[in-house]
């Protein structure tokens, strides 16, 4: 039986050291200076929805690529931006389950994505401290990793939790029409 201490580990587990997995991961990075990115971005904001109704159903049980697709297009910031947005109150506990299983599974390179997008939902649930142990993560991962960097100053800045929400909120209609239009 898992304890809730050990439910709520952040830290990676041995899929994140699969060389497979790492591989698969990789092969849906997006290249920054890519002639297609805008095709990689929507490719990779649907995947987030994907996953996250995949998630929905089955858990950890997803589909292997389509977890690494989620994986590796989170590193463009706009799929990372869209995946900010992308829950509402309805869908929270599918995404802290999505968000907290591919911040343990995600490879070296790839974590401070997610880490950045678990640690907003840890805040908005009221666990600051488990908000800051994900920003760690993050920062061991890319120590200058611009929302890492942004996500401390509101933190600290003790910036209500439902108004960093309420922002999030009002930020994704413009994101998802920065990649879908």
């Amino acid at each position: 039986m898992t304890t809730e201490k050990e439910a709520l580990s952040i830290a990676s587990t041995d899929q994140a050291h699969d060389l497979k997995f790492i591989a698969l991961v990789k092969s849906f990075a997006i290249i920054e200076d890519s002639p297609d990115i805008n095709n990689a971005q929507r490719d990779g904001a649907t995947a987030v929805i994907d996953l996250a109704l995949e998630f929905e159903k089955f858990e950890k049980e997803s589909t292997p690529e389509n977890i690494a697709k989620v994986l590796g297009r989170l590193s463009d910031i706009q799929v990372r931006d869209f995946a900010l947005g992308s829950h509402n109150a309805a869908s929270f506990h599918t995404y802290w389950g999505m968000w907290h299983y591919l911040l343990q599974i995600a490879p070296v390179g790839f974590v401070a994505p997610v880490a950045c997008l678990f640690a907003t939902l840890a805040y908005e649930s009221g666990d600051s401290a488990l908000a800051y142990r994900a920003l760690d993560r993050a920062s061991i991962d890319q120590p200058h990793y611009s929302l890492t960097i942004l996500l401390r100053r509101v933190f600290g800045s003790g910036w209500p939790a439902a108004a960093f929400a309420a922002m999030r909120c009002e930020l994704h209609p413009k994101v998802t029409a920065g990649i879908f239009d």
